[in-house]
């Protein structure tokens, strides 16, 4: 069964779920205008099916999944080129949120992109193993795994202090 698109409620969809999108994909990608970009587009394809939306719980776990994957598609499709020069001072966003020093941020890209994308949303849009399995297109067992190397990679690049062990912690 289909609805009426309703332009005010998918307004404060966007105003609510904006801002975490927005910082999945940027701790994803590590470019805050592609990170911005990625999810306008990801909201946009939203507002297409808006009308198949029972739930707004549902667009938002919908939305997420759009931005993980468009994230994926771009880190795929993308040709790596050389640093530009420019006669402008590279951007360098002050946020208090720890989860976008700069540290952290380096490392997260260091790390493959499927390993990336299980640690911000198990870590930070706080996934469940299952809905994280289900957000990637994977498996449970392939979460966990992904997470286990993942955490590894951090604690060798940051150190232990910084990644917290998972050592009986359930999943």
């Amino acid at each position: 069964m289909s609805r009426q698109p309703d332009d005010a409620e998918y307004s404060e969809f966007v105003a609510a779920v904006w801002a975490p999108l927005v910082r999945t994909a940027y701790l994803m990608c590590g470019n805050r205008a592609l990170a911005e970009d990625l999810v306008q587009t990801a909201l946009t394809n939203t507002y297409v099916s808006w009308h198949q939306v029972r739930e707004v719980r549902a667009a938002h776990a919908y939305a997420r999944t759009a931005v993980v994957r468009l994230v994926a598609s771009w880190f795929r499709s993308r040709v790596r080129l050389s640093e530009q020069l420019t006669d402008q001072p590279p951007e360098t966003p002050y946020s208090p949120d720890p989860s976008t020093r700069p540290a952290l941020l380096d490392a997260l890209r260091q790390l493959p992109t499927r390993q990336r994308a299980v640690v911000v949303l198990r870590y930070y849009e706080d996934l469940s193993v299952a809905q994280t399995a289900e957000a990637l297109g994977c498996s449970e067992g392939t979460v966990k795994s992904q997470t286990s190397v993942a955490l590894g990679k951090l604690r060798d690049l940051l150190g232990e202090s910084v990644v917290p062990s998972t050592e009986g912690i359930p999943s």
